[in-house]
């Protein structure tokens, strides 16, 4: 079923009951995609982002959800057909550039690109999947490349941060939290619903 045209959509109707079952269960650690969506969304109006980059863009539900919130969406994908199909799905959509390839490679070009503060979802695979091995300092990489960057005011959220656990070569979230406090004490860092939330102080 993944591989058919309309699997997206299909994944999109799900979000809400996800959403609710996800509330019934007291909010358990993984957060629901409507969640992610919504703080995507109120980050975006609270620092006055207009710009999104995303990591892993996957069957483009979060471009598809906060595509009518910003003036530019760039979105990288590993997969060659996840890319294509992404590409065809947001080929209407001018404001919208799907881009192929490794994360690691293609976000510090991009970032030579920009010159206003944008808001980065970091969601790109980092602890593994079928096609992208598990590579825990890519995401300190990517991490530091964005805070370094000569454009001040970029806003960082990124996914899955229970799986800063200290195990199979991750950090810990206090080890990462005091690594980024250390080169960056200008920056704020929270864990929230699963989300790891680096902002401007």
């Amino acid at each position: 079923m993944q591989r058919m045209p309309f699997y997206g959509g299909y994944k999109s109707l799900s979000h809400y009951p996800d959403y609710w079952y996800w509330k019934l269960r007291s909010h358990p650690v993984r957060s629901p995609h409507l969640l992610k969506q919504r703080t995507v969304i109120e980050y975006a109006e609270k620092f006055g982002l207009r710009t999104l980059v995303e990591t892993g863009t996957y069957y483009g539900e979060m471009v598809a959800a906060v595509k009518n919130h910003f003036d530019r969406i760039f979105s990288i994908e590993y997969d060659p057909a996840l890319a294509q199909r992404a590409t065809r799905r947001f080929e209407r959509g001018p404001r919208i550039r799907i881009l192929e390839g490794d994360s690691a490679i293609v976000l510090p070009e991009l970032l030579k690109s920009l010159d206003a503060p944008a808001l980065f979802w970091l969601d790109a695979g980092y602890w593994g999947w079928d096609q992208l091995k598990r590579d825990p300092g890519r995401l300190s990489a990517e991490v530091e490349s964005i805070l370094s960057h000569s454009v001040k005011g970029h806003v960082i959220l990124m996914d899955d941060a229970r799986m800063l656990n200290g195990q199979n070569g991750a950090l810990t979230f206090a080890d990462f939290q005091s690594r980024v406090a250390a080169r960056f004490p200008d920056r704020a860092i929270e864990l929230r619903y699963d989300i790891v939330r680096i902002t401007r102080t």
